[in-house]
């Protein structure tokens, strides 16, 4: 049967229409339920912390439970995994960091690849290190850490948040630069490692601002050096490790992934209400407060970064010969 032109026309225009409008009312349906905001760390760090000032941003915004999930192991491949293989429907996203990036270089072996399997969403915050001591130890200085380091070789307990993490690179970076002999204490996430170092059980962690500040500014650790290319606002009077070591210089990053294949619509909508809490005066002041930054901008802009971080900081595990099977 021939249809008149017409009416072909209006079926045609209608058939257009129908992708459009599933697209728009999937986006405004979502979420339907409540939100696994996967951390693949143990709480207390500075994942675990942004993760849950977002998510509590995005509840309110987006009248569901963004429920945070610590799933730590294996450097946060075991949480990234959970989500790697999760229904792509934006019900289950990844608090991905600069860890990600680091490991897709130091494990041999991972049943995902970070870049292909995670879909980015946006930026969360980026913040420099703190080179943070255990105020027995007996320097006030990165210059006396490093003399008392050469002098007691192989006696400094360094802490991480687990080999391969930020910290740890961060510590090897360090080590590599000024010669000295830290023993390397990996620990699961930087939670545990800021409890040990507050008990004395080891003497250095390069912490996140985040998870460090406040027991910076209670005297229970003393910050020796930022790890950023210039001073903290935050901590003004903490000198940068680069004024004792010329050309050091490190940053951690977070922002939220998604499963890869979740529509384009859910991503986008997302993207916006975690640019909208970026923006948001209280949220900067918080993050402010935390010696960190927002990391706003387009999913495409946290894609590049998580390309670029995953190239530079492989040459530097290649470097180091950190390697985990």
């Amino acid at each position: 049967m021939k249809l008149p032109r017409r009416k072909f026309l209006h079926l045609a225009a209608g058939a257009a229409v129908l992708p459009a409008v599933a697209r728009i009312a999937r986006a405004e349906g979502y979420p339907s339920r409540p939100v696994r905001l996967i951390v693949g760390f143990a709480p207390g760090g500075a994942t675990d912390i942004m993760g849950r000032l977002m998510g509590q941003w995005l509840s309110e915004r987006l009248d569901q439970p963004f429920l945070i999930e610590n799933r730590a192991g294996a450097g946060s491949n075991v949480g990234t995994e959970v989500v790697v293989h999760a229904s792509p429907d934006g019900h289950t996203l990844l608090v991905a960091t600069v860890v990600n990036a680091i490991n897709a270089t130091l494990y041999d072996k991972l049943n995902f690849n970070f870049v292909r399997d995670i879909a980015p969403v946006g930026g969360i915050h980026r913040e420099s290190f703190v080179m943070v001591v255990n105020p027995s130890l007996p320097a006030n200085t990165v210059s006396e850490f490093i003399a008392y380091a050469k002098t007691n070789r192989g006696k400094v307990n360094m802490a991480s948040g687990g080999v391969g993490s930020g910290n740890h690179l961060s510590g090897e970076l360090f080590k590599m630069m000024t010669g000295t002999d830290l023993v390397h204490v990996p620990y699961r996430g930087a939670g545990p490692a800021l409890i040990d170092l507050l008990g004395g059980q080891v003497q250095v962690l390069f912490a996140t601002m985040s998870s460090s500040i406040g027991y910076v500014r209670d005297g229970r650790l003393r910050a020796l050096a930022v790890t950023s290319a210039t001073p903290s606002s935050v901590l003004p009077d903490v000198p940068t490790v680069a004024e004792s070591v010329p050309g050091y210089e490190a940053s951690f990053w977070s922002g939220i992934g998604a499963p890869k294949n979740t529509p384009a619509e859910i991503v986008d909508k997302l993207n916006k209400e975690i640019n909208a809490g970026l923006a948001d005066p209280k949220m900067k002041t918080r993050f402010a407060d935390l010696g960190s930054t927002g990391l706003p901008g387009s999913p495409a802009d946290f894609g590049r970064l998580i390309a670029e971080e995953t190239e530079k900081l492989g040459k530097v595990v290649k470097f180091c010969g950190a390697r985990v099977e």
